[in-house]
C-alpha cells in the first residue's frame, strides 16, 4: 500500500509539487487531532459557530428537520427500592421508533433534574445482565462494588440517579435492545456497498446518494437524541435548567455531540471518548464532513463554559491528561471557569463506565445541580431488573417490523422530502452556509497566496508567463499559466478547463486577450495525473464513505478550494508594482470544471464579478460511486447544483446546461 501511494505521488509531481500538503496520505480516524484553544473569546465565538454548524451539516441537521409529534407511549411501570421505571417508545420521525427506559425517583417534589443516558457498543446494553464470573473479576480489579448491582452498569447508573432525585431517560442505540428497525449488520458492521440500495431513487444508507444527501446512521442517532431531549423536557417534573447527558464509548460520542449542538443541555459527562487519538471506530461514530479540520477534543470544547467532566482509561484516552485536557482547561480559563471542566484519571482501568467513573459522575451532578448528597457520592446496591421487566415490546405494544430494508428506504425518502421543503422555504443564508460547510472553505478563509515566476515570453501583443501560486495558509501549490495583454483593460478571466492550464490555447481565449483581458489558466489538483481518476480513500477495507470523507475533503471540494486560492490571489496579493485587477471573472465550460466553478462562485460570492459555466446538466445526486472524482458529500443536500445557482442571486452569471441557455456569446459577455 505504501509503495502504491509513493508511486502515485511521483506520478502527480509534475502537476503538484511534493511540498503540497495534499500529496500526503489521507487522514483517518486513527490520526492526531489536537485542539488549539483560542486567545480570546471573540476568536472562539467565530470558531465555535463554524464547528457547531459543521456538526449539524455533517449529520444532516442543518436546517433541523421538522419535529413531528412524538406520539409517546409510556407503560409497564415497575416499582423498586427508591425508584420507578417505565417502558417508553416514541416516534422521532413518522414510523421511526426510539425505545428506552424512563427512571424516576419514587417520590418527586417540585422540579427535579433530567439526565440523558446514552450507551455505547455493549450489545443489548439496556437489557443485558453480566455473568457472575465477569462481575467478580470486575470487583477484584476495583471496577465494581456489588455482586448484584454490578451485573448491569446501565441499570446501576439509572437506579442511583433516581435515588438521588433525578429523572433519567435511557434510550437504545440503533439496532440495540428494543431498537429493531435497522439491523446491527447495517448500523455497526456495514462493510460492503449494497447494489440494491445504490440507486438514483429510493436509496439506502451508506449509498453515494445517502452521502450526497448527508443521511447517515450517526445523523439518525443524533436526531434520536434531540428528540429524546424533547421527550424528557416534556415531562412536567423535569427542570429545564438542570439537564445533563452522559454515556461511555459510542455513548460518549453521542454525549459530546448532543451537548455541542443543543443549548438545552446544562451539564455533560462524555466517558472514554474525548481524545486527541482515535476518534471512534464504528460506522455509527463517523459521517462525511464531520471531523475535517477538527476532532473530539474541540467538540467537547464547544460545551464550554458549562460544567463538563470526562475520564481516561487504558485505551485511546490514556494520554488525555497531557494531550487535550490542558487545552480544554485553557479554554475554560478564558471564560473564567477553569474549575468547570474535570478529568478523572483511570489509565489502570480498561475501556469502561465502571463504578469508579459512575461515582465521579454522581458527585459532579450532585455538586452542580445542588442535590445535597454527601460527597463523594457512592452507589448503593440494588436488585437488577430482568429483561422481561424492561423490554418495551409486548402483545399489547407490538414491535415494528425488524431489519426492514423498505422502511430504511422510506425513512430516507421522507427525510429527503422534508429537507427539500425546508430549504426551499428557508432564508437563502441557511442554504449558503450549508453549502460553505459542504465545500469546506469560505472565501474569507481562502488563505494567503504568493506568486513565483518560472518563465516569461514575449508573444508580440501579449506576454506569456508560467509559474506557481503557493497558498501559504494551507501549504497548497498550483501550477498556472498567464496570457497578459500589453494593453490590459484591468480584467482577469480565470479559465478553467478539463485539460488544465493547457486549455487556454484556444480561439475564445485568444479573443479575450485581444479584447484586453488577461487570462489565467491552472492545473487544478491532480489534473492530468492518475490521481485524477478517482478520490483517494483511507486504508480501510470497509466500503463506507465516512471513513474517508469524515476527515478529508473530496477531490471536487479541493478543486473548488483551488479556485478560491486563485480568486484570493487576484483580489488580495500585491505583485511588485503591478496594478491590481479591476475585475475578476471566471469561465469554465468543461464537464468537470463547469460544476467546480459554479460551486466555488457559490461561496466566493461578489469576489468574482462575472462567472460563466456550462454545467452539462450535472447533478451530485446522480453519482453512483463514492470514489468518483465528482462525488461530493452533501452535494445534493442543498438542492444540488440548482441550489448553488440559487445562492448566487443577482450576481452576474452566464449559464449553459440548465435547460435555458444564456443567449449572449461567451467572449462578448466576459468582455462586457
Amino acid at each position: 500500500m505504501k509503495s502504491k501511494l509513493l508511486l502515485l505521488a511521483v506520478l502527480a509531481s509534475s502537476i503538484v509539487r511534493a511540498e503540497d500538503s495534499r500529496l500526503q496520505a489521507p487522514k483517518d480516524l486513527n490520526g492526531y487531532f489536537p485542539f488549539n484553544p483560542p486567545s480570546s473569546l471573540s476568536e472562539w465565538d467565530a470558531r465555535k459557530d463554524y464547528v457547531r454548524k459543521q456538526i449539524l451539516v455533517a449529520e444532516g441537521l442543518w436546517p433541523m428537520p421538522t419535529k413531528t409529534p412524538l406520539n409517546a407511549v409510556v407503560h409497564g411501570k415497575v416499582e423498586g427500592d427508591g425508584f420507578t421505571v417505565e417502558k417508553v417508545y416514541f416516534e422521532s420521525a413518522p414510523g421511526f421508533f426510539v425505545t428506552g427506559s424512563l427512571w424516576k425517583p419514587k417520590v418527586i417534589k417540585g422540579k427535579v433534574p433530567g439526565v440523558m443516558f446514552a450507551h455505547g457498543h455493549w450489545k443489548d446494553a439496556r437489557l443485558s445482565i453480566e455473568t457472575d464470573a465477569k462481575v467478580r473479576a470486575e470487583i477484584a480489579a476495583g471496577g465494581e462494588r456489588f455482586e448484584r448491582g454490578g451485573k448491569s452498569i446501565f441499570q446501576s447508573l439509572c437506579v442511583q440517579l433516581a435515588r438521588m432525585g433525578c429523572v433519567v431517560w435511557q434510550w437504545d442505540m440503533l439496532s440495540d435492545s428494543d431498537s429493531v428497525q435497522i439491523p446491527r449488520e447495517i448500523v455497526h458492521a456495514f462493510a460492503k456497498q449494497r447494489p440494491e440500495m445504490n440507486t438514483a431513487e429510493n436509496w439506502g444508507l451508506y449509498s453515494p446518494q445517502a452521502e450526497a444527501h448527508l443521511q447517515s446512521i450517526m445523523g439518525l442517532q443524533t436526531w434520536n437524541a434531540v428528540r429524546g431531549l424533547d421527550f424528557l423536557l416534556s415531562l412536567p417534573e423535569v427542570d429545564p435548567e438542570r439537564t445533563a447527558i452522559t454515556g461511555a464509548s459510542g455513548g460518549g460520542t453521542q454525549t459530546m455531540l448532543l451537548a455541542a449542538i443543543d443549548d438545552r443541555i446544562k451539564l455533560s459527562f462524555p466517558c472514554v471518548m474525548v481524545s486527541t487519538a482515535m476518534q471512534g471506530g464504528c460506522t455509527c461514530e463517523n459521517t462525511s464532513l464531520l471531523r475535517i479540520g477538527t476532532g473530539n477534543v474541540e467538540f467537547a470544547g464547544l460545551f464550554a463554559p458549562k460544567p463538563q467532566g470526562m475520564n481516561t482509561a487504558n485505551d485511546w484516552t490514556k494520554e488525555m491528561a497531557t494531550k487535550g485536557f490542558p487545552d480544554l482547561q485553557k479554554l475554560y480559563a478564558t471564560f473564567g471557569k477553569k474549575d468547570n471542566v474535570f478529568l478523572l484519571r483511570g489509565e489502570h482501568f480498561p475501556h469502561n463506565y465502571n463504578a469508579v467513573t459512575r461515582s465521579a459522575f454522581y458527585t459532579f451532578v450532585n455538586k452542580h445541580f445542588n442535590l445535597g448528597q454527601e460527597a463523594p457520592v457512592i452507589e448503593k446496591d440494588y436488585e437488577p431488573l430482568t429483561r422481561e421487566q424492561l423490554t418495551v415490546w409486548d402483545d399489547k405494544h407490538p414491535a415494528p417490523k425488524a431489519a426492514d430494508p423498505e422502511f430504511e428506504r422510506k425513512l430516507l425518502k421522507y427525510m429527503t422530502a422534508d429537507a427539500e421543503k425546508l430549504l426551499s422555504e428557508a432564508d437563502p443564508k441557511v442554504l449558503r452556509e450549508g453549502i460553505e460547510v459542504v465545500i469546506g472553505r469560505t472565501y474569507d478563509k481562502a488563505g494567503e497566496v504568493e506568486w513565483t515566476l518560472k518563465d516569461k515570453q514575449d508573444r508580440g501583443d501579449h506576454l506569456e508567463m508560467t509559474g506557481t501560486l503557493t497558498n501559504k495558509t494551507y501549504n497548497e501549490e498550483l501550477s498556472v499559466a498567464w496570457l497578459y495583454p500589453k494593453e490590459w483593460n484591468g480584467r482577469v478571466v480565470i479559465w478553467l478547463d478539463d485539460a488544465g492550464k493547457s486549455g487556454i490555447a484556444n480561439a475564445q481565449v485568444k479573443e479575450l486577450v485581444k479584447g484586453g483581458a488577461a487570462v489565467l489558466g491552472v492545473d487544478l489538483l491532480f489534473q492530468g495525473s492518475e490521481l485524477a481518476k478517482q478520490n483517494r480513500l483511507v486504508a480501510n477495507p470497509r466500503e463506507f464513505a465516512g471513513y474517508t470523507y469524515g476527515y478529508n475533503s473530496a477531490l471536487f471540494a479541493q478543486r473548488a478550494h483551488d479556485v478560491l486560492t486563485l480568486t484570493s490571489f487576484l483580489r488580495n496579493t500585491k505583485v511588485g508594482s503591478h496594478p491590481s485587477p479591476k475585475s475578476v471573472c471566471i469561465a469554465a465550460l468543461g464537464e468537470q470544471t463547469g460544476p467546480i466553478a459554479l460551486a466555488a462562485r457559490a461561496v466566493a460570492g461578489e469576489a468574482i464579478d462575472r462567472a460563466a459555466y456550462d454545467t452539462h446538466g450535472f447533478r451530485f445526486g446522480k453519482i453512483l460511486d463514492y470514489r468518483d472524482p465528482m462525488f461530493l458529500p452533501g452535494g445534493a443536500k442543498y438542492l444540488d447544483l440548482p441550489g448553488m445557482i440559487k445562492v448566487q442571486g443577482s450576481y452576474l452569471s452566464w449559464v449553459r446546461g440548465e435547460g435555458k441557455d444564456t443567449e449572449a456569446g461567451l467572449v462578448e459577455w466576459l468582455l462586457k
